[in-house]
């Protein structure tokens, strides 16, 4: 009886940790840091680039990713759109893959974002499955997606694999206009 009691509070235990949000990278009022990767998708493609450099203060929305999934496609295709909606406030946005072999993973990008027809969104590879050092992405973390404007994280969003879902993509289409609309 002991131990199926202990058993069960083993289970208890473990299933209260893995509904605990995933938490990961800059957090809110932390300044997103430079870091350079290599463009697979965009006007770059073929060197190292700074998006965070080019952006200054605009608004952008940084998305990290270990996978290529359909939601992070729909997500993606989302902030496409957002980037036309909000064309005046200069939004920006890129996704950061984080790969150990770029040479690898260069294809399976391009072939991913023409699968989701992703064009205003530039697709980068950092070669190091960790990320950027400063950004301290979570190692369970799938998806990790920053809104930042004036050098400061204004909403973090992260996820495991399999919980970025339509409404966690509504979310944080949602939560946009708190960078856009900053004066």
């Amino acid at each position: 009886m002991t131990r199926f009691l202990s058993t069960i509070l083993i289970l208890a235990c473990v299933s209260v940790v893995a509904a605990d949000p995933c938490k990961s990278g800059p957090q809110p009022n932390q300044r997103p840091g430079p870091y350079s990767s290599l463009v697979c998708v965009g006007k770059e493609r073929g060197q190292q680039h700074c998006y965070i450099c080019e952006s200054a203060a605009r608004p952008v929305v940084i998305v990290f990713a270990r996978s290529l999934s359909d939601p992070l496609g729909k997500l993606v295709k989302k902030l496409d759109g957002a980037i036309q909606e909000h064309k005046t406030a200069e939004l920006r946005s890129w996704v950061t893959f984080l790969a150990e072999d770029q040479t690898a993973m260069d294809p399976k990008v391009v072939q991913w974002a023409q699968k989701h027809a992703i064009s205003g969104v530039p697709c980068a590879v950092f070669e190091d499955k960790v990320g950027p050092p400063t950004y301290l992405i979570a190692h369970d973390a799938d998806v990790t997606v920053l809104l930042s404007v004036k050098h400061k994280v204004v909403a973090n969003f992260a996820f495991r694999a399999g919980e970025l879902d339509d409404a966690a993509i509504a979310d944080i289409v949602k939560a946009i206009p708190r960078i856009v609309n900053v004066k």
